[in-house]
């Protein structure tokens, strides 16, 4: 794991601007993942606890979006020097680097996890470590929303992404993954892909028990 993440943070490193630049408009062009957020959002005010982690935040666009929807968000990330730009761009609000298999957060302490493509990197095998440690950073009935590329086939599919490797999954799958992992998912949502690659854009929102 550590040497699959090294690569990630080295490739992420090297592309921050052009990576932020892409990506400032806050979801304005994309509005189904935008929406996504935004019940995300509602649902966990609902919850009471608006303490929410963007995790693989990036440049920080949507950690700042969720801020904006009324959650107590902070930002982490593999790459430092995503971590910088995030603090930047947006100094009113917390950016750490973290590692997703080991989040500097309590048990039980967040009403929410964002992960929006931030686990497309990793590995099949490695998940389950990963998707333990935002069940164990979840209160009951915390919220987590994964955005990632899906595949209407059987398996995950490793592609040449244009950062780094990164992999597809079928919806039905993922999901089989989050309810290993102790999570309900309850809403999905997968529409046409925007991009050559031809794979649907997939979110899924799940709560813990």
């Amino acid at each position: 794991m550590l040497r699959h993440q090294d690569e990630t943070r080295a490739a992420y490193d090297g592309v921050v601007d052009l990576y932020a630049s892409m990506f400032s408009d806050q979801l304005e062009t994309r509005p189904f993942a935008r929406n996504m957020i935004g019940t995300f959002a509602e649902l966990v005010r609902g919850t009471g606890n608006l303490l929410v982690a963007d995790v693989g935040c990036g440049p920080g666009h949507l950690t700042a979006m969720l801020h904006n929807l009324g959650l107590d968000a902070f930002g982490l990330d593999l790459s430092p020097a995503m971590v910088d730009h995030a603090r930047r761009a947006h100094p009113a609000l917390r950016f750490d680097e973290a590692r997703m298999e080991a989040l500097p957060v309590e048990d039980g302490a967040l009403g929410g996890v964002l992960a929006h493509y931030s686990m497309i990197h990793t590995p099949p095998g490695e998940l389950p470590a990963l998707l333990a440690e935002q069940v164990r950073v979840l209160a009951p009935g915390g919220l987590l929303l994964v955005s990632l590329f899906g595949t209407e086939g059987t398996e995950p599919v490793r592609f040449d992404h244009k950062v780094t490797p990164a992999y597809s999954w079928p919806a039905d799958q993922f999901a089989e993954l989050l309810a290993a992992a102790g999570l309900v998912t309850f809403a999905r949502l997968l529409h046409d892909p925007a991009t050559e690659r031809g794979f649907l854009d997939t979110h899924l929102l799940a709560r813990r028990p």
